[in-house]
């Protein structure tokens, strides 16, 4: 038998019979003889075997040097995690790990009948996993006796706080007795835990297992590039081209998660949900087809991030970018479990690029940056598939023979071949054509000093105009860039920094295209509807406020053909009004296209490209009071 030095000899066996040979890192850390009856603050990546070594911390103290535990009673150790499933699963993990010490072990989970619970705790028990909430409410209704504890584990610690489970750990905590052993796991050690433990522990023994170099060593990471709109196409090629017997994509909403089922469903994926609008008994049922093999693939939200331990799953998908370098460690974590290797692929639309970038160098994981599986690729690996599959390598049985044999013999090996292949393929859904995105593409960098800045690029040397329309007029890159590319005979590309004002708007043009550019103006340098062109002799001064006078009658940024300033009847302001609407309505497009903060609604529903306008007040009389 394999010899586990400082391991308590019932839970050596266990650990023999179960197959291991080696401990982890984290498991070995726990057996330190100073670590025997002290607080420990242990932070390990996910996948480390965290639950075999809070167990293997725990049993000196409770079996107290015995082989077996007496009649079950109060409870004398506690582990309590932040999910039902990850409770769930620390509760199966010591039930074989203390199988040879008759420990009797009790569950407190939300979501399931409290009074079969409250019937288990008043039989007694020797250990008991729960939620934080559940756990709370059996001690408020007595029927959890904290009286005998000695060992409190937190698991999770990180998420658990992140959940909001705070003020449920610090009343279970405060009710537990002075003299318990606490020990806190947590992937990650910020400075919420910290204060938690150092509030709660007794001169804790700090232990970090994880290298602090590099995050998962035994995933790959692989960063896919995908046009956006090929991003469903890119998750199902992803699937086809690994054929993972186990895989896990993660999506950012539930909405995302039944969008993604019923699509997979209709390619003949076998997929199950797993998000937090279902039942208990729904996700229980989920997890199991998993791991009996009935299900291929599990679309999940974060709820399925932490503490899920999926055995053989190999392939772990981002459907959707992780909000921050935390999620993506756990979601991560589900595979490279315990030493064995994985892939995680995050599909990455060409115009995230960066975020995901970012989102990598936080998290101190490298991944390598490819494209997406081609629908030929995705062939290809089928047909190294069909060629390496094990069934050619055996012998025809004796009561095959003569079926075999009249095969041949009536249709020939080609025939044969043919319809064998056909089956074969036939088992999976064709792969999809996905637009290949350049790897070296990357978008220009938007400047973000000025409100309606445009992308900005460099051009060596550039000119700069100002145009007599800003903020206060409605005015926005999204219809000045066409019109501008449209009047002036530009491209984009020889568009540079855009600088909105309230009244007027400074444009950067390529300096070799400014002299085509004014004399695609005009003598009037006028674009449409009454905006005019100026040239500056340089960069616009921006460190004050511009009060520049136009010409054909523009003043205080009014366009050219409204009301001058002198116009006050009701019937100029009427004519300025019609003026500027339809200065709108050409300028910007149809309604669908326009900014949807400046398109009002009519009676009937239907949009109106007619700006908004704040109604005024009517002025009080002159000498008029308010009576309240």
């Amino acid at each position: 038998m394999t010899d586990f030095s400082g391991v308590v000899p019932a839970l050596a066996r266990a650990l023999a019979n179960r197959g291991y040979e080696t401990l982890t890192p984290v498991q070995q850390s726990m057996l330190d003889p100073a670590l025997a009856r002290s607080d420990a603050l242990v932070s390990a990546q996910t996948g480390s075997g965290k639950t075999v070594a809070f167990g293997l911390a725990m049993a000196p103290t409770l079996l107290d040097e015995a082989e077996r535990f007496g009649p079950a009673a109060a409870p004398l150790a506690m582990v309590i995690a932040p999910t039902r499933e990850l409770a769930l699963q620390v509760r199966r993990e010591l039930e074989w790990l203390y199988a040879e010490t008759s420990a009797v072990i009790a569950s407190c989970v939300g979501g399931m009948d409290i009074r079969s619970e409250r019937r288990a705790l008043e039989r007694g028990a020797h250990i008991v996993v729960g939620t934080p909430g559940r756990i709370c409410d059996h001690i408020r209704r007595e029927a959890l006796d904290l009286s005998a504890l000695k060992v409190v584990v937190l698991d999770e610690a990180d998420e658990m706080l992140d959940l909001g489970f705070r003020e449920d750990l610090e009343f279970i905590l405060e009710s537990a007795p002075d003299d318990r052993r606490t020990l806190m796991f947590s992937a990650t050690v910020p400075a919420a835990i910290a204060r938690l433990a150092k509030q709660y522990q007794r001169d804790a023994v700090r232990i970090a297992t994880q290298s602090e170099t590099r995050q998962h060593g035994d995933i790959e990471y692989r960063a896919l590039l995908v046009s956006p709109s090929d991003r469903e196409h890119a998750i199902f090629n992803v699937l086809r081209y690994y054929e993972a017997p186990m895989a896990i994509v993660f999506c950012s909403t539930r909405a995302a998660v039944n969008h993604l089922t019923a699509r997979f469903n209709n390619r003949n994926v076998s997929v199950v949900a797993l998000s937090g609008e279902l039942s208990q008994n729904e996700r229980n049922h989920a997890l199991q087809s998993l791991r009996d093999g009935r299900a291929r693939v599990c679309i999940a939200t974060d709820v399925a991030a932490r503490g899920i331990d999926l055995p053989g799953l190999d392939l772990v998908i981002h459907a959707d970018l992780p909000t921050n370098p935390e999620t993506l460690l756990h979601r991560s974590g589900r595979t490279g479990r315990a030493g064995r290797k994985g892939i995680c692929t995050l599909i990455v639309p060409a115009n995230q690029r960066r975020k995901a970038e970012r989102l990598l160098e936080s998290a101190r994981v490298t991944a390598t940056w490819a494209n997406a599986p081609s629908a030929d690729e995705v062939q290809r690996r089928d047909d190294e598939r069909l060629l390496a599959d094990p069934v050619f390598a055996e012998d025809v049985r004796e009561e095959e023979e003569a079926l075999v044999r009249t095969l041949v013999e009536s249709h020939g090996a080609d025939r044969l071949a043919a319809a064998f292949v056909r089956l074969y393929c036939d088992r999976h859904s064709a792969p999809e054509e996905l637009t290949e995105v350049p790897l070296d593409a990357r978008g220009p960098r938007v400047r973000t000093g000025e409100a309606g800045s445009a992308p900005r690029r460099d051009y060596g040397s550039s000119a700069w105009f100002s145009l007599s329309v800003g903020r206060r007029q409605n005015a926005e890159p999204r219809w000045l860039i066409p019109m501008l590319c449209r009047v002036g005979n530009l491209s984009k590309a020889e568009i540079g920094a855009i600088r909105m004002q309230a009244n007027e708007t400074f444009v950067e043009i390529a300096a070799s295209h400014a002299d085509a550019f004014l004399s695609a103006l005009g003598r009037n340098r006028t674009l449409e509807r009454g905006i005019t062109v100026r040239s500056l002799d340089g960069a616009p001064d921006l460190s004050r406020r511009a009060d520049t006078r136009f010409p054909g009658g523009r003043s205080g940024g009014r366009f050219a053909g409204d009301r001058s300033e002198t116009a006050h009847s009701y019937g100029e302001r009427s004519t300025a009004t019609r003026k500027r609407r339809d200065f709108y309505e050409a300028s910007a497009g149809p309604a669908s296209a326009a900014p949807k903060k400046h398109r009002a609604r009519s009676e009937d529903g239907k949009a109106s490209s007619k700006p908004f306008r704040k109604k005024e007040k009517p002025a009080s009389p002159k000498g008029s009071e308010n009576l309240t």
